[in-house]
This record gives C-alpha cells, sequence and structure tokens, in this order.
C-alpha cells in the first residue's frame, strides 16, 4: 500500500501564511494596484514554498501555475484568458532550450565523454597537485557550454574524477587526511562551478531566465545573444579560472604539493574506459556544431540567411543525437530534471512577467531608487552598492532561480532608473547571479554535494567563499569594465 506524501508542515505553513498577509493584510500602496499586489502574494508564497522545500520545485510551480488560474489575477473576470496567462511561460523559447539543453547533456554522462574529458586533463597537467587543480578547472570549463545543469557538471561528472585522484594519493575524510590534498581539490572543484556558470547563456539552468528578464525590462532594447554572453563573460571569467587554484592554494596548502603518480593514474582510468566509442565520437561532433552554431560562425561565413535561433540550434542537436541512437527516447522520457526544469521555468517566468506588466517590478524599483537617492550617490556608487546587496544577499537564499526571480528585474531596473547604462548594469549583474553561488555550502546543487564529501570544515568551505568573493567581484569589475569597453558594450 502505497503512503501518501504531504508537503512539508512548517514551510508550508509558512509559504502560506506570508502570501495570505501579503493579500489581505498589509495595505496595498497607493502607486500599485490590487491585481499586481495579488500576483505579489501569490509570487512571494511560491518563492518561500521553494526556499523551505516545503514541496519539490516542479511541484511548487505547479500549484502557483493554478493559483494564477484560479484567482485569475492577470485577468479578473476573464478565466480563459487567465488560464491563457497561467501557461503562457511554456511558450518561451528560452525555456526550451535549457530543457533541451538538460537532455543533450545526458550524453555527455551515458557515453562517458564528460569523463573521458576530465581524465585526459588530468593526464596532461597532473605532474603536481596545482596542476590536477588546473585539470578540474579545464573540464569543467570544456563542458560548461552544454552542460545546463551545473551540479550535474560539478557534482556528478568532476567531483567523482576529484575523488578518485585524491583518494589514491591517501587523501580521505574518512582517514583524516583531507589535508594532503583532497582539501584543497575539494574547493577547486567546487569553486570552478560558479566562474564556469558565468561564462555561457548554457551553463546552468537560470542563465536564459536572466536574458528574458533583461529582454522584458528594455522592451526588448537589449536581447543578449548566446555568443554575446560568452565574448562578454570570456576575459573576466578565464581571469578569476587563473587565479582562483593559485588563491585557494595559498589559502588552503595541500601537504602533497608533488604528484608524479597521478598522471598514470588517469591514463590507467583511461586504459580501462578503452578507446572512443562510436557514440562519443557522434556526441563531441554533435557537441562541437551546436556550439559553432550557438556562436554565430554559420552565420558570419555565410550570411544572415544561415543564422539560426539558439533554441533551434538545441533542437538540432537533440534531434541529431535521436537520430544516431546516441540516445533514445527512453533516455529523455527519463531526464527528470529536464522536465522538471521546462515546468517550473515556466512558472516562474510567467510570474515574473506579469509582475512587470502589471507594475509591481516598476513601483519596487522606484523604492529602491528613492532609498539610494537619499544617500546621494552617483550612478557608478549607486550600481556598485546595487551589485553587492544583490549579491551578498545569497546567504539568505538556497536556490540562485529563486534568488534571480526575486530580485534581479527589480534591481536591474532601479539600476537604470539612477542612470546606469543597461548593457553594463546587465552584465554584472548577470555574471553576478552565478558568482554569488560561491558563497555558502548551499548556495548551488553542486555545493551539498562537494561539500558532503567531507574534505572540507563548514569555517574552511565559508572562508573560502568569502575570500573569492571578493577576488571575483575586483576581477568582474575591474577587468570586466576594461574588456567591455574595448568590445564597444561601454
Amino acid at each position: 500500500m502505497s503512503r501518501l506524501t504531504f508537503p512539508k508542515p512548517v514551510p508550508t505553513a509558512l509559504a502560506v501564511g506570508l502570501a495570505l498577509l501579503i493579500w489581505f493584510v498589509i495595505p496595498v500602496p497607493d502607486q500599485v494596484t490590487p491585481e499586481a499586489w495579488h500576483m505579489l502574494a501569490l509570487f512571494t508564497g511560491s518563492i518561500a514554498a521553494i526556499i523551505g522545500k516545503a514541496l519539490p520545485i516542479g511541484a511548487v510551480s505547479m500549484v502557483a501555475i493554478a493559483l494564477v488560474a484560479i484567482t485569475e489575477v492577470t485577468r479578473p473576470g476573464n478565466p480563459e484568458g487567465a488560464l491563457a496567462d497561467a501557461l503562457s511561460g511554456f511558450s518561451n523559447p528560452l525555456i526550451w532550450l535549457i530543457g533541451i539543453a538538460v537532455m543533450i547533456a545526458v550524453a555527455l554522462v551515458k557515453t562517458g565523454l564528460g569523463t573521458r574529458i576530465g581524465y585526459h586533463f588530468i593526464a596532461l597537467f597532473g605532474r603536481k597537485t596545482i596542476g590536477i587543480a588546473y585539470g578540474l578547472v579545464l573540464s569543467e570549463l570544456v563542458i560548461a557550454p552544454v552542460t545546463p545543469s551545473n551540479t550535474a557538471r560539478g557534482g556528478a561528472i568532476i567531483h567523482p574524477i576529484m575523488r578518485s585522484i585524491a583518494d589514491g594519493f591517501g587523501s580521505s575524510p574518512e582517514l583524516g587526511t583531507q589535508n594532503r590534498m583532497g582539501r584543497y581539490l575539494a574547493l577547486v572543484n567546487y569553486n570552478a562551478n560558479p566562474i564556469t556558470s558565468a561564462m555561457f547563456v548554457t551553463a546552468t539552468a537560470p542563465n536564459p531566465l536572466i536574458v528574458a528578464l533583461i529582454a522584458k525590462a528594455t522592451n526588448p532594447s537589449l536581447s543578449i545573444t548566446w555568443g554575446q554572453w560568452a565574448l562578454a563573460a570570456l576575459l573576466p571569467c578565464l581571469c578569476m579560472l587563473v587565479l582562483m587554484p593559485l588563491v585557494l592554494y595559498v589559502l588552503f596548502p595541500p601537504e602533497v604539493r608533488d604528484t608524479p603518480d597521478a598522471k598514470g593514474m588517469a591514463e590507467a582510468r583511461l586504459n580501462t574506459m578503452g578507446p572512443m566509442s562510436t557514440a562519443e565520437f557522434v556526441t563531441l561532433g554533435v557537441l562541437a556544431l551546436m556550439l559553432l552554431m550557438w556562436a554565430g560562425v554559420p552565420a558570419m561565413l555565410l550570411g544572415p540567411a544561415a543564422e539560426l535561433n539558439a533554441t533551434t540550434t538545441a533542437m538540432v542537436g537533440l534531434s541529431l543525437l535521436l537520430l544516431t541512437g546516441v540516445l533514445e527516447w527512453e533516455d529523455i522520457l527519463k531526464a527528470r530534471s529536464a522536465w522538471d526544469t521546462l515546468i517550473w521555468f515556466a512558472a516562474l517566468v510567467m510570474m515574473a512577467t506579469f509582475l512587470g506588466k502589471l507594475g509591481l517590478v516598476g513601483w519596487f524599483s522606484l523604492s529602491i531608487q528613492n532609498a539610494i537617492n537619499y544617500l546621494n550617490l552617483g550612478w557608478v556608487s549607486a550600481t556598485i552598492l546595487l551589485v553587492l546587496v544583490y549579491f551578498y544577499s545569497h546567504y539568505f537564499f538556497a536556490s540562485t532561480t529563486a534568488h534571480i526571480t526575486a530580485m534581479f528585474g527589480a534591481f536591474f531596473a532601479a539600476g537604470t532608473a539612477l542612470g546606469a547604462p543597461p548593457a553594463p548594469l546587465a552584465l554584472l549583474l548577470a555574471f553576478a547571479s552565478s558568482l554569488m553561488m560561491s558563497l555558502t555550502h548551499y548556495g548551488t546543487g553542486t555545493a551539498p554535494i562537494i561539500f558532503g564529501s567531507g574534505y572540507t570544515t563548514l569555517n574552511e568551505w565559508w572562508a573560502a567563499g568569502a575570500v573569492m568573493s571578493v577576488v571575483n567581484l575586483l576581477i568582474l569589475v575591474g577587468v570586466g569594465a576594461i574588456w567591455w569597453k574595448l568590445l564597444g558594450y561601454i
């Protein structure tokens, strides 16, 4: 007999209570319509339920979609129109881009190509511990553009490689020898993840949401393409990836610094895997083709007629993997995270869109703007303050998606109202949305996997996150400003 699974009572009570408080108790501000305020109540309750994990995020999102349709907050007195609005998120191409990209990433795991790439880099750079660290970083970087689940990339592909190397040198939490090299490698393993997530639209699930929010806020004069995002992130993030292992090496120096056996260990693993299979070659070819198409190479060579939408490119890639037999339809059906992503992205994008359409985001951004105006700051100082508040408020979030959905639109609108140029402000907030994952052991799904393996203490993890947050932000602002000016974005 199956058991009933109910929502967690405390988080559910808090989420429902917060929604009811905003809907019925807190007076609607003069500049806000009742419909916008009621949508805020539903949105806030949904975010609270997601943060508190009252139900899985997909389940919360289905409830949110149902409530938007039932309450008719978008179109009072028009149930058919309200239902259409509630389901409108599913027509967003960016949502399908990330969902399909998650399906494509299944091929990296199924064929073993992701693991093979990682061991090749370890074999190439693994004569010293810091070389192993850079091998992990390069492995992250190579597979990031086609792995929209940063948790799968850092936790399911790279982390097992890191653990096997550390264990091979007798560095294990179970033996109390994690400081030999495991602690250092675990911190590198994790801190590479937020940086690579910032580098590509398709490197972590919330990035397409950011693109959509920016386009909606600028109506849509600022529509960031895959190539523009990657180019803007290239230099500052490469600088971060170069410096990060060095900074952590100084903070948490490994006891074992020379690792002449690591190359042999990696080669032994590759020998066990055998030569690349046909499925791996096909997967590699499809991924390379997709990257060229996302980067706009066909359009550069053949003209605008050869340009494809990013979502169309993802559909082509998935179709090729299905037609060649690398993936079967059963693999797609089993890709639970892809279907889960489609549902919760659709719900959150829909609610965020109508918060803007109903005027709530404009009112909130004006409130932030007025608060900052009291400080008599110029737009440069005001922008820095906005980015810092947005970044470090991630200490209070266990989900980057919840954080971005709750705050990105309002902070972007406030910054532009204070005089910040839209393009650099958008890039700062967009890249900060991934970099802020570094702060805590719950900041994104990758964190509990690596932290839970026991190589670091809580104090060590938070100290590393605090230091890297400062280093990454300084590089983002300093190098980013120069790079974006050269690119003509400023």
